[in-house]
């Protein structure tokens, strides 16, 4: 199988095509689909989304696909979930109330706090660039989706939610907002997720998605 065949799951809510170019920018070869037998038998797989958690869960679920990405995972397909898209790798999302996630790694999405500890107010969404942190008991990025990148190297992002995985060690790196950590790259076995797009986070995304391809 060719680690440069690339299914970017279509459901009607992502940045397909901007995925698509950083993608084959990187050597990949990419088809945007919905279509099952194509999500299964490529190589490596993308889940993409911007907006609300609900209205991606729905989308996935209408059109089956829910189910097709909990398949990716289970047969050790690397996959890989971009913002919205990584939030849904999650248990459930507070956005809007509760809304039910694809469970493939334990956690819960809340909202990115308003205000800092020491009281001082933050403008929500967090959009713009942000570095890279090393999160607590990790000293480098070696061996991870962000192998050769540096900590203090600025991804972009634009969120009002973010990742809470139960386990620490799922935490692959954060960004600071304000005092809070968020959660900017989580990992478990073959299932990533990245809240940055890394399609616009200039070369440090692009070797993001480079090292997707290589794993």
């Amino acid at each position: 199988m060719n680690r440069l065949d690339v299914a970017i799951i279509d459901y009607g809510i992502g940045n397909l095509l901007s995925v698509q170019r950083g993608l084959e920018h990187c050597g990949a070869t990419v088809n945007i689909t919905s279509d099952t037998d194509e999500i299964m038998s490529a190589s490596r797989v993308i889940l993409p989304g911007v907006g609300a958690f609900a209205n991606g869960m729905a989308e996935l679920a209408r059109l089956g696909l829910d189910e097709v990405v909990h398949n990716v995972a289970k047969q050790g397909t690397p996959l890989l979930g971009i913002c919205l898209g990584m939030q849904m790798l999650l248990d459930e999302s507070e956005e809007f109330g509760s809304t039910k996630g694809l469970g493939l790694i334990s956690g819960r999405v809340i909202p990115v706090p308003s205000i800092t500890a020491d009281g001082q107010q933050q403008k929500i969404p967090h959009i713009g660039w942000n570095a890279l942190v090393l999160s607590e008991g990790k000293t480098d990025f070696e061996g991870t989706v962000l192998e050769n990148i540096e900590p203090g190297e600025s991804v972009y992002f634009v969120h009002s939610f973010m990742a809470d995985p139960d386990n620490p060690n799922h935490r692959i790196a954060n960004c600071l907002y304000g005092d809070v950590p968020v959660a900017a790259v989580i990992g478990k076995d073959n299932i990533l997720g990245c809240q940055f797009h890394p399609e616009k986070s200039g070369e440090v995304g692009l070797n993001v998605l480079r090292n997707f391809l290589n794993l």
